[in-house]
């Protein structure tokens, strides 16, 4: 009778046999995720949940990912950020990039992924303080914090309105200060994001039906929102990552307007304290309102419209002075963005 080639261990030797088999499995190399720092430009709240989602349900690591979020204090805490490589990536309001560019010419920082498409730029007022429309912010107080993206695009806002800016009186308000002053009574009116400026200050206990929402983009205002930005010599050393980050971000925007409630439970798993009622209903505003837009349902997530851009480079240039020539390729690029049909949101 014939042998095997192959025979099995004797007892004596089969527990150095295992001892060897499982010290190879050890020494087999695991696939290596690239670590991601990524910066908000404000807090763990509802809209931010398409980036937990990716981290939750796996996106990025599918993309050899591992992506850390860090909050910020607004775009011009998060551009700097990534401009100096402190972060390869962030989030930020574009026509805050727009700036910081022409005055900083070099620095290595650029637009990749449109997320904003509809920016939340808003004022938000009170009724009961005699603000509903744009012209009944005349001869009142507007509270605005001097960093907001909002305020940044006020003058845009008041051009468009014909207002005359001398005659409202502006109060340098700080992020924390600025919905409880509105809530008080201390402004009538205040800069902010839409979705952020009215349901901090419905949670302070104003009546939703005192509070009035002006979306800068109803008025005139053609600008974009909120980019994800990156560092462009980091880009340039790793496209596959940039390319993969994004495409994790689109699939995580899917699983938010899918289950929006999940996506908060996202947040709240990193902040217990969350208002998760309040975050759900923020995040539906976003959705509805700024990201899955009718331009975006049709031609996908994260790109621009160029003529609009030009126009909205032109809004900019209405309230703020170019130092240098105006080139809208230096602050967006789409050469990132996956071309493989993951952008498209139906």
């Amino acid at each position: 009778m014939s042998q095997s080639l192959q025979q099995e261990p004797d007892p004596v030797t089969r527990p150095l046999f295992l001892a060897s088999l499982l010290g190879a499995v050890l020494a087999t190399p695991v696939f290596a995720q690239t670590s991601v720092p990524f910066t908000l430009d404000w807090r763990f709240e509802g809209p931010a949940a398409p980036y937990f989602l990716a981290i939750d349900n796996g996106h990025f690591e599918a993309e050899g990912l591992s992506v850390e979020i860090s909050p910020g204090q607004g775009s011009l805490d998060a551009i700097p950020k990534v401009a100096t490589g402190a972060f390869p990536m962030g989030f930020a309001d574009m026509a805050s990039l727009i700036k910081f560019l022409d005055q900083n010419p070099d620095a290595p920082v650029t637009a990749i992924m449109m997320m904003y498409d509809v920016p939340a730029f808003a004022v938000v007022g009170r009724r009961s303080l005699g603000v509903e429309t744009p012209q009944d912010l005349l001869g009142r107080r507007l509270g605005a914090p001097p960093p907001d993206g909002a305020w940044a695009q006020f003058p845009v806002f008041a051009a468009e309105q014909g207002l005359d800016m001398s005659q409202i009186t502006v109060e340098p308000v700080g992020f924390p200060t600025r919905e409880p002053m509105l809530a008080a009574g201390e402004v009538d009116a205040v800069t902010g994001f839409s979705f952020t400026s009215s349901l901090s200050t419905m949670r302070l206990g104003v009546p939703a039906e005192d509070i009035v929402i002006m979306l800068m983009a109803d008025y005139g205002v053609e600008l974009y929102g909120n980019a994800i930005i990156v560092n462009t010599d980091w880009a340039e050393a790793n496209p596959e990552l940039v390319t993969g980050f994004l495409r994790a971000v689109a699939a995580g925007v899917r699983d938010a307007a899918a289950d929006p409630a999940a996506g908060v439970a996202a947040i709240a798993a990193r902040n217990p304290a969350l208002d998760s009622e309040l975050e759900v209903e923020r995040l539906n505003m976003a959705l509805r309102d700024n990201i899955l837009t009718p331009w975006v349902m049709e031609h996908g997530l994260g790109g621009i419209d160029a003529e609009r851009f030009a126009t909205s480079l032109e809004q900019i240039g209405m309230g703020y002075t170019f130092t240098n020539p105006v080139d809208a390729s230096r602050y967006f690029t789409d050469a990132y963005l996956p071309t493989d049909g993951s952008l498209m949101m139906q």
